[in-house]
């Protein structure tokens, strides 16, 4: 006790001299007065403080963990979604590429243009067969036929030129320029050893028919050109027909349906085939069989299944390349309609030709004219009936493509 009040004296001796001062000078402050409950409190504020930060910061890592378990089912519910949406679109993009390259015309425009283009036909009120033998009759004879045999042999053979089996074979339009050529060839021969053809008459001959070869030079230039484009617009589909299948075979290995070789098979017949496996059912049935497998109760462990299956997640960044072969498809549809367009043009072209050249009478030309223009809408109607671009259109705008997954 006596060491303690020692200890103390000094202290106690300090605080008096120090309160003294304070007392003698008013404007000196003394400090506060730090208590041992004042000390506590801070402790006790401080602990709180890192209680709470803790709080926060669990809170935090439970709102990340659980941000990054909502992100990896969004990406999967979009990835499913996607390619169950193109499942749908492979099908019906091949479908309508098999169909557009079916296409010429029509039966009844295909009738049209035949009718129009043969030479035993009078749909414009002539018959070029019958036009060409009087032709020679009137020009090269002199309109005596029959005043003796040689004359009635030129007749016959001209006749036997014109029916020859060899034009009648002919499946393009070029029947009647042949015909024309020939029999020129013909009289330009015999004209060798009979002088009463001389060159003069020849070329009044020659000048008449050409009206006809001006008529059917440019009947034929419109199918050669329409059938050129069609040609070439097929060529692009069965392009865009192989792209979508390597682009199948990639989609369908990710989904456990492999494509099948292709053998002698064409790339058409191989996909019609596969279709009846690969199914928008199917492609249901594979991500059932998926959730289930990396499920554990009720909950799905999406990071893992996305972690083990990553081509699943550039199956769905490919079918941006999906949606652009079927805007390629879109444009080779439309360029089917402007050759359409473009070969009506060409053949009314021609059929003013044979008003302008007096071939043919202006209502019987006009009348014809609006009956090609009748059936060329038809065909349209019909084409576009068959196709429905609007089917397409409609789901392939399912495909989200454009949110990319990494």
């Amino acid at each position: 006790m006596l060491k303690f009040i020692r200890w103390m004296m000094p202290l106690m001796m300090t605080g008096f001299v120090t309160m003294t001062a304070f007392a003698q000078d008013p404007e000196i402050k003394p400090p506060p007065v730090r208590t041992a409950d004042t000390t506590i409190k801070k402790i006790l504020d401080e602990l709180q403080k890192v209680a709470d930060s803790d709080r926060q910061n669990t809170k935090n890592i439970e709102e990340l963990s659980r941000g990054r378990e909502i992100d990896n089912s969004a990406k999967y519910d979009l990835i499913k979604y996607n390619l169950i949406a193109a499942s749908e679109t492979y099908y019906l993009l091949n479908k309508k590429i098999i169909d557009l390259k079916s296409r010429t015309t029509t039966s009844n425009l295909d009738v049209f243009i035949t009718s129009l283009n043969n030479p035993e036909s009078k749909e414009l009120g002539f018959s070029l067969s019958d036009r060409v033998v009087e032709l020679v009759e009137k020009i090269i004879l002199k309109g005596k036929s029959d005043k003796n045999e040689r004359n009635t042999k030129l007749v016959e053979s001209t006749k036997s030129i014109i029916n020859s089996p060899i034009f009648k074979s002919f499946t393009s339009l070029t029947p009647p320029l042949a015909i024309a050529s020939s029999v020129m060839n013909f009289l330009h021969s015999v004209s060798q050893s009979n002088k009463a053809i001389n060159h003069k008459l020849l070329q009044d001959f020659e000048k008449e028919l050409n009206k006809y070869v001006i008529y059917y030079t440019a009947l034929n230039d419109a199918n050669q050109k329409f059938e050129f484009g069609l040609n070439f617009n097929k060529d692009q589909l069965s392009l865009l027909q192989d792209n979508m299948y390597d682009h199948l075979a990639f989609t369908a290995n990710v989904l456990k349906m492999p494509l099948p070789a292709k053998g002698n098979k064409t790339v058409a017949e191989s996909l019609n085939e596969y279709f009846y496996e690969f199914r928008k059912e199917k492609v249901i049935d594979f991500f059932g069989k998926l959730e289930e497998k990396y499920s554990s109760g009720k909950k799905i462990d999406y990071e893992k299944l996305l972690r083990e299956n990553p081509n699943l997640k550039e199956a769905n960044n490919q079918l941006e390349d999906l949606v652009l072969m079927t805007k390629r498809f879109e444009n080779l549809y439309n360029e089917y309609f402007s050759l359409l367009d473009a070969y009506y043009t060409k053949v009314n072209h021609s059929l003013r030709l044979a008003q302008d050249n007096a071939l043919a009478e202006k209502g019987i030309v006009e009348a014809k004219q609006g009956e090609f223009r009748q059936l060329k809408d038809e065909a349209v109607k019909e084409i576009a009936a068959s196709i429905n671009m609007k089917e397409l259109t409609m789901n392939v705008e399912k495909i989200k493509y454009r949110y990319r997954i990494f």
